[in-house]
């Protein structure tokens, strides 16, 4: 058994990184996904991406949720997917939201990131996307 999975529950660190002391929706959003059933570890406020690689290594998390309404999301989630994949962390799914433009979704899909979501998305929708990812990663990791 993968130890992100803790008794069946899925382990996912919600993170606020930068400078962006805005921290009412990622408190939301990891509210929300302790009321899905999954494990949370909420980092707070002003975090660098050294500080969350490092906790969603040592919390041997599934999943790093980022909460930026910064602008800086074009710096720090190619930072925290590079750490990340500096430390062998590549099966980790690299997910979050905040105010990001279309075309800067698409590119930071490109290089690995998972889906990101907008102001207004439901957080039910939220926790459908990381369940199905999850899902498939275990199907995945079943068949090898």
């Amino acid at each position: 058994m993968n130890a992100s999975v803790s008794q069946g529950r899925i382990r996912i660190l919600v993170a606020k990184p930068g400078l962006d002391g805005h921290d009412r929706g990622a408190k939301v959003i990891a509210a929300s996904f302790r009321d899905a059933g999954f494990e949370v570890i909420y980092t707070g406020l002003r975090q660098t991406p050294e500080m969350i690689v490092n906790a969603a290594i040592q919390e041997d998390v599934a999943i790093v949720a980022l909460s930026i309404l910064s602008g800086s999301h074009m710096t720090l989630f190619p930072k925290i997917l590079s750490l990340l994949r500096e430390e062998g962390a590549d099966d980790v799914l690299l997910t979050g939201g905040g105010i990001i433009p279309e075309k800067d979704m698409i590119s930071l899909s490109e290089l690995g990131v998972g889906r990101l979501f907008g102001p207004g998305t439901s957080t039910e929708d939220i926790i459908e996307y990381v369940r199905d990812w999850h899902s498939n990663r275990e199907t995945e990791n079943s068949g090898r």
